[in-house]
């Protein structure tokens, strides 16, 4: 079978691609992404709330636990240097109801362990003080969470790799993976012809498509391809002037561990502006992107809880995104999978399934470990 010859093939050219990308070409590696869509980070990179999170609720051990803390310490940087607008505005987690407050000293600790540096128990006088439109009996106040500009961030990475003599693909999909000797074999599907790449490494960061890939890639036993399931998420904009300086979540969602997302919380863009998502509605689309606007009484009641002030009419439809899910409805949360050889037995593969939230966060530190999974020197 004739192929075209590379060192490294990346499928998948949202942010996490595009880190591991960069990451690999600076390494000295011929690189090329493959990209199925039309241009990088226009799926779910594009479709998410900007957040930089701290690492306050993943379970100790966790890869997403290891990862967030660093992760997003390496992205401040990163972004101060390469000049994409990011902004430690910090959050409050709220507690409304007395059982809610309880809870709130174990979850700290849980974050200082993560590695979250700066969080503090505070009252709600002392809550008020900081946001005086929220209304709890308690909160944490975590100064490590920010926000930043994702389109920057996709824009900064991908003229990385480019400087580093890495190649993107467009309307490039990578349908299978061959094990052949010491390479591997990707087959491509674009532009109504198929091409195949023989590489040295290949990093399966196709996202949604990221099960389907190691499904059909040769030699992978079937616990390397776990099922998948998609979680959309909803958001609604704030149609004025935001009374918040910070980001707030409620402290109740994620508590049993069961829950597929944080609740319905209020985040900022880096210019400001207002808006409150996402919810939890599980799909069997990757690309069901449509807001249904009978969703908007349950943002309203959700976010009275802890904002009654929150004006009649204010919110309007913004956009949805679609999270890939290890884990189905009622199910324990899933961690991160970031697979290299030693787990799967192939040379040179490293699979990266269900990187969702805090991926964004933590893509400089996951393109770290990629490295190191493939026992390529540090920068």
């Amino acid at each position: 079978m004739s192929a075209f010859h590379t060192d490294a093939v990346v499928a998948g050219g949202g942010v996490v691609g595009l880190a591991v990308a960069r990451a690999l070409a600076q390494a000295g590696l011929e690189t090329i992404v493959l990209e199925r869509g039309d241009g990088v980070g226009r799926e779910t990179s594009a479709r998410n709330s900007g957040v930089m999170h701290a690492g306050v609720y993943y379970p100790p051990g966790s890869l997403k636990a290891q990862l967030c803390a660093p992760g997003r310490a390496m992205l401040a940087r990163y972004c101060a240097a390469a000049g994409v607008d990011f902004r430690l505005c910090g959050k409050l987690i709220v507690a409304v109801t007395g059982a809610e407050a309880a809870a709130l000293p174990a979850l700290r600790q849980r974050a200082l362990g993560n590695g979250v540096r700066d969080i503090r128990l505070i009252d709600g006088r002392e809550a008020q003080a900081l946001e005086p439109e929220i209304a709890c009996v308690a909160a944490l106040h975590c100064a490590d969470t920010g926000v930043i500009d994702v389109h920057g961030l996709i824009q900064a990475l991908a003229a990385d790799l480019r400087a580093a003599g890495g190649e993107t693909a467009l309307r490039a999909e990578a349908r299978a993976i061959i094990p052949d000797g010491d390479r591997l074999l990707v087959q491509v599907a674009g532009a109504g012809e198929e091409t195949t790449l023989s590489a040295r490494y290949v990093v399966n960061a196709a996202g949604h498509g990221a099960p389907l890939l190691a499904r059909n890639t040769a030699g992978l036993p079937p616990q390397a391809a776990p099922r998948q399931w998609f979680a959309k998420g909803s958001y609604f904009a704030f149609t004025g002037r935001s009374p918040f300086t910070r980001l707030i979540y409620p402290a109740g969602a994620p508590a049993s561990g069961r829950a597929a997302g944080l609740g319905v919380h209020a985040t900022l863009d880096t210019g400001g502006q207002l808006r409150f998502g996402p919810d939890v509605e599980w799909t069997d689309r990757p690309d069901d992107h449509a807001v249904d606007p009978a969703r908007q009484a349950m943002f309203e009641a959700a976010i009275r809880r802890w904002w009654p002030g929150l004006p009649e009419g204010a919110l309007a439809p913004a956009w949805a995104g679609v999270r890939p899910k290890l884990h189905g409805p009622g199910e324990p949360a899933a961690d991160f999978r970031i697979d290299g050889p030693q787990a799967h037995g192939v040379r040179g593969l490293v699979n990266l399934l269900g990187i969702e939230s805090p991926g964004l966060t933590s893509c400089l530190a996951i393109a770290a470990r990629v490295r190191a999974l493939l026992e390529l020197d540090a920068p």
